[in-house]
């Protein structure tokens, strides 16, 4: 069962950075004095290093899109965007920046495109598209790169670049942390990720045959719901281990499904339907809420 939430005030927002928050254990260095010798944590015991639960929050800065003081949107060359870690846990009044890393990102193609997995190890984030000149300007192409981010060192690094699908988008970790879904809108297809330790590898591609937006798991890592985003309904996915089935079953929604989330006890789902051909413009957007322990 499916009900539609109406928002009729217009409203105008404009996204600039994507972000992603997480509980992580960031890495410190180690306090040392000049004579290179590790200060001991209590008598009789020296720490080289030490390492503290922090919260992180992982951004992805796109500098290649800004408007002009017409409004109008301008596209700039590339090569200043940036994925930036972030502590803000050691002291929530002042949060820190301990890394930024010169990483392609992109407000075109998601809606959220970056996660971090459960016990805070990794930072995964989808390039959605890359930047080719045309003729004296810049345009956007799909891309299909997964950065693989290590939260663990000090500061935190790139480890891994992994092949996905065209355009990869809305991003979803399973509670249990050793399976990501992306919804790859140029391909209309969801990429099927297995995470072991800090490995992550593309295992499957499940063909969904539309523009997808978004894909988002149920609690109990059974179930996913993917944004079928012209089609204005939300496909049901089985999860049975590293096998994930989409089960041809569509759920009708609002008008251009862009996001979903899913509820902490599983019981209901919920989209984010930008409505006026996918570009919302505050007045015909709304919210769906779903049933899923409906049969």
């Amino acid at each position: 069962m499916t009900r539609k939430l109406t928002r009729t005030a217009p409203a105008l927002a404009l996204a600039i950075v994507a972000a992603s928050f997480a509980t992580a254990t960031l890495a410190q260095q180690p306090t040392t004095p000049k004579g290179g010798v590790a200060l001991a944590s209590e008598p009789g015991k020296a720490v080289a290093a030490r390492a503290v639960e922090v919260s992180a929050m992982v951004i992805g800065i796109d500098n290649k899109a800004t408007w002009g003081e017409d409004g109008k949107l301008q596209l700039l060359p590339p090569g200043k965007d940036a994925v930036t870690i972030v502590d803000i846990g050691t002291d929530p009044a002042n949060p820190k920046i301990v890394a930024s890393l010169p990483l392609m990102n992109s407000i075109f193609g998601p809606p959220t495109n970056l996660g971090i997995t459960p016990n805070g190890q990794l930072a995964l984030v989808a390039n959605s598209v890359d930047w080719v000149a045309d003729g004296a300007n810049w345009k956007s192409v799909p891309d299909n790169k997964l950065y693989v981010i290590d939260l663990t060192t000090s500061p935190p690094a790139l480890i891994d670049t992994v092949a996905v699908g065209k355009q990869p988008s809305g991003m979803s970790i399973n509670r249990a942390g050793n399976l990501a879904l992306i919804a790859n809108r140029a391909d209309n297809s969801i990429s099927v990720l297995s995470i072991q330790g800090k490995q992550v590898r593309l295992v499957d591609t499940v063909v969904i045959g539309e523009h997808v937006a978004h894909v988002v798991f149920t609690p109990d890592g059974k179930r996913a719901l993917a944004g079928k985003f012209p089609g204005h309904k939300a496909a049901l996915l089985e999860v049975d281990g590293l096998k994930v089935t989409y089960t041809k079953r569509d759920l009708a929604v609002g008008l251009w499904p862009y996001n979903l989330d899913v509820t902490p006890d599983g019981r209901l789902a919920l989209s984010a339907d930008n409505g006026n051909n996918g570009g919302s413009d505050g007045h015909v957007d709304t919210v769906s809420v779903i049933d899923l322990e409906a049969r």
